[in-house]
């Protein structure tokens, strides 16, 4: 089957496996709210655990992680090389509505998740209103024997 032809098609693919770096590689991610948590999942396989960096700074939350390749031979002539290696980084720009002293991360199986709580006063909450039947709501003051007296002593 002879394939087609196409030159805007090939230079697109050129020029992205060209400028391709492990910095332009992105870290793919699934995000979503599960009741009262936020939850993202980024893949991250192949990368050593302990090279993994999450933290927040100016509800900036920055994800780091290097990926080293297994064969460090300079002599070995590559015939394809695909998986990318080198330091990624992901940023996720965080609402003033969720608890960052609660985010939670954990690395199982080449994936990231991260577990971002909702802000206690950002959360949905019923608020009770109060009312008077009108028996108390109405108060009768009768004037004391006192009050008919003159204050001045005329």
């Amino acid at each position: 089957m002879a394939t087609r032809f196409d030159p805007i098609r090939d230079l697109d693919r050129f020029f992205s496996e060209v400028t391709r770096t492990p910095n332009s590689t992105s870290l793919p991610m699934d995000l979503y709210r599960d009741g009262e948590v936020f939850v993202a999942r980024i893949d991250m396989p192949g990368v050593d655990p302990s090279s993994i960096d999450v933290d927040v700074e100016d509800r900036t939350l920055t994800v780091r992680a290097q990926r080293r390749s297994d064969i460090e031979d300079k002599d070995v002539k590559w015939l394809t090389r695909e998986r990318t290696t080198g330091t990624y980084a992901r940023q996720l720009t965080l609402g003033n509505r969720v608890a960052l002293d609660r985010i939670r991360a954990d690395y199982q199986d080449g994936v990231l998740t991260l577990t971002i709580p909702v802000a206690e006063e950002a959360r949905p909450r019923k608020i009770n209103v109060s009312h008077a039947s009108p028996a108390t709501a109405t108060e009768v003051v009768e004037p004391s024997p006192a009050q008919d007296e003159d204050p001045v002593g005329t």
